[in-house]
């Protein structure tokens, strides 16, 4: 089953592609890797679900559902960037950042959230390599921000 019918089969429909509001590209293609920059969980044109840190104002579901939008602008970014995301090979690498309290301590549970939706969109293609980061503070006081890499075909 190609990429874009297991979206719709799973009822998900992607947001538009955001343009960039700062000095940089939504996506760079380069030597086979699609590179998908920062993307921040917006809901509509420019609301956030949440704001503040995991473990303070952000509970670990809230921010498991931001790792998800994170990752739907960031599929939209890439299919605006390649026309189709039945061009992606496999998801390679996933880096989630999460705004934390000081004593918060689980980033992975909350990466979760992105790293299952590529699973359930591109089945054992979505399964990648991954880094949970905490954060003193993010972009927008975002809670959650995931970038990622593709391998993509010509």
């Amino acid at each position: 089953m190609s990429h874009e019918a297991r979206l719709r089969e799973l009822g998900i429909e992607l947001p538009p592609a955001r343009p960039p509001l700062y000095a940089y590209v939504p996506v760079v293609v380069e030597g086979g890797l699609a590179w998908v920059s920062g993307q921040l969980p917006w809901v509509g044109e420019s609301g956030l679900p949440a704001t503040g840190k995991l473990g303070a104002e952000v509970d670990i579901p809230t921010g498991q559902d931001c790792a998800r939008l994170c990752v739907l602008h960031g599929l939209a970014a890439l299919r605006a960037a390649l026309g189709s995301l039945d061009r992606v090979k496999r998801i390679v690498k996933v880096v989630g950042f999460v705004s934390s309290a000081p004593h918060f301590t689980d980033q992975a549970p909350v990466v979760d959230g992105a790293s299952k939706l590529l699973g359930e969109i591109f089945g054992e293609a979505g399964r990648h390599a991954r880094s949970a980061v905490g954060m003193a503070v993010l972009p927008r006081n975002t809670p959650v921000e995931v970038e990622f890499v593709a391998a993509v075909r010509d």
